[in-house]
C-alpha cells in the first residue's frame, strides 16, 4: 500500500448508485471504497511540489469507464489524507473543442469547468474529472488559450425512455439547416451584431407562438424533440432530452449492478451517460429518446 491510508469522515455521495453502489448507505462501507480505490487503483497521479504536501488522484474502473476517484494528500511522513472522492463515467469521442475556463472549487482542490458552445447557447458547467493532470499541465504551461479538446460526459440518478418523434426526411434536413442558422446567429449576437439579436428575440416568439397554440392538442413530447437545459441550483446539472444513437450495457464488478451507458444526441451534441438500470423507466433503444436529469463531468484531453 501506498503508505498508511487515513480512515476520515466521509459523506455519501448522492451519485454512487449511477456506477453500481445503489446498496451502500453506510459510512464504514465507504471507508472501504475509498480504501480499495487508493490500494488497488488502476490509475496515480502525483503533484510533488504541492503547498501542504504531495497531492495525489487515485482511480479504479468497477465497470466499463466507470468508477470512483479518490483523492487526497500524502504529508511527510507518507500517511495519505483523502480529502475527498467521486464517482466518474469517462465518455467517448470528442465533444467540443471550444475554449474551456477552469476555476478551482472554494472548499477543496477540485475543479469546475466552463464552456460556451454555440449548439446549446447556454454557457456548460462540468465538473473537471482529471483535476491531478490538469494540475501538472498548468504547471508546465501547456494549458492552451484557444481552448483543449473536451469530452463532456453525465451521470444520472433516474430517467426515463421516451418513443421518438416521427419525421419525414425534408423535416430532419429543415431542422439541421435551421439549427445551423441559429448557432450562426447566436456567435454574431455576441459578437454584438444587433441585428442577430433581433433575428434570434423574433424566432424566440415564433417558437413560443407555435408551442402555445399546438399545447392545446398535443402532448409537450411532441412538440419538443430534445433540449439541454440547467437543473436546480446547482450549477453542472442540467436536464436533457435526446436521441440514443449508441447503448452499452455493463456491470459493477462488486455489486454485480447492471449498468446502462448511452450516447445520447441533445440540442444536435452528442455526449455519453451512465445510469443504474433500476432507476431507468422503459427499455432503451437506438432512436428512442431518454429524458433525465444528469450531473454534467467533463475530462480535458493534453
Amino acid at each position: 500500500m501506498e503508505g498508511e491510508l487515513f480512515q476520515g469522515g466521509v459523506l455519501m455521495h448522492s451519485y454512487l448508485r449511477a456506477v453500481g453502489f445503489s446498496r451502500i448507505t453506510k459510512r464504514s462501507s465507504i471507508r472501504q471504497i475509498i480504501t480499495d480505490v487508493v490500494e488497488t487503483y488502476d490509475e496515480k497521479t502525483v503533484i510533488e511540489n504541492y503547498p501542504d504536501g504531495m497531492f495525489a488522484e487515485f482511480s479504479k474502473n468497477y465497470g466499463c469507464d466507470c468508477g470512483i476517484t479518490v483523492c487526497g494528500q500524502y504529508d511527510e511522513n507518507n500517511v495519505f489524507y483523502p480529502d475527498y472522492y467521486f464517482p466518474f463515467f469517462r465518455g467517448t469521442g470528442i465533444t467540443t473543442q471550444e475554449s474551456v475556463v477552469i476555476e478551482r472549487h472554494a472548499d477543496k482542490e477540485s475543479f469546475a469547468g466552463a464552456c460556451d458552445d454555440l449548439r446549446i447557447g447556454v454557457t456548460l458547467i462540468f465538473y473537471l474529472q482529471n483535476a491531478a493532470e490538469y494540475l501538472q499541465q498548468r504547471e508546465k504551461g501547456n494549458i492552451l488559450p484557444g481552448g483543449q479538446p473536451l469530452t463532456l460526459s453525465g451521470l444520472a440518478r433516474e430517467g426515463k425512455i421516451l418513443f421518438p418523434v416521427e419525421k419525414d426526411k425534408e423535416a430532419v434536413k429543415v431542422e439541421k439547416e435551421t439549427s445551423k442558422n441559429r448557432s450562426s446567429l447566436i456567435a454574431a449576437a455576441r459578437n454584438g451584431d444587433e441585428e442577430a439579436m433581433e433575428s434570434l428575440t423574433m424566432e424566440d416568439m415564433d417558437t413560443y407562438s407555435m408551442i402555445s397554440h399546438r399545447i392545446v392538442n398535443e402532448d409537450i413530447f411532441t412538440i419538443v424533440d430534445s433540449y439541454f437545459m440547467p437543473h436546480g441550483i446547482q450549477c453542472d446539472q442540467y436536464g436533457i432530452l435526446g436521441e440514443i444513437q449508441e447503448i452499452h450495457h455493463t456491470r459493477n464488478e462488486v455489486t454485480n449492478e447492471e449498468l446502462i451507458q448511452m450516447t445520447v444526441e441533445s440540442n444536435n451534441m452528442q455526449f455519453d451517460i451512465c445510469i443504474n438500470k433500476k432507476d431507468l423507466l422503459g427499455e432503451p433503444e437506438i432512436g428512442r429518446r431518454f429524458r433525465g436529469n444528469i450531473w454534467l463531468q467533463g475530462q480535458i484531453h493534453f
